[in-house]
């Protein structure tokens, strides 16, 4: 099994952010660019595509707003299972920790894909938090 976190601080309240990070049909503006995600007949349930392999994958999608929680995983197999959680700091800033398991070692990209992943996946959600708040205001 092979774990891997990222966090970083973002300048938005806790709540913006987890709104971006727990909607569906914005995914795509944050993950990284070779996965894609649709609902399938509703949430949970939603399916992966992954443009690496060219497979898609039935996975599962559970959002916790009370915990400011988003969590996902394989859901035919124990492949693989993820979560980002979002935290207030104070100050109108808010902390995103996003952590990733696989537990099968075949659907593991390696350390260094999976950690560049998600430094970028942090950095395009910070940027559509910032857009977002910008033309909110």
């Amino acid at each position: 099994m092979s774990d891997y976190e990222r966090s970083r601080t973002m300048p938005a309240l806790p709540e913006h952010v987890f709104d971006q990070a727990s909607t569906v049909s914005r995914l795509a503006g944050w993950l990284p660019s070779d996965l894609h995600v649709q609902e399938a007949q509703g949430l949970p349930a939603v399916t992966v595509h992954e443009d690496r392999t060219g497979e898609d994958a039935a996975a599962l999608f559970r959002t916790q707003p009370d915990r400011l929680r988003v969590e996902w995983g394989t859901r035919d197999s124990s492949s693989y299972a993820g979560w980002l959680q979002v935290t207030g700091v104070g100050a109108g800033a808010s902390e995103v920790t996003v952590h990733l398991s696989f537990f099968d070692e075949r659907h593991d990209p390696g350390e260094e894909t999976v950690r560049t992943a998600l430094e970028r996946s942090l950095e395009r959600l910070e940027e559509q938090v910032r857009l977002r708040v910008d033309n909110a205001g």
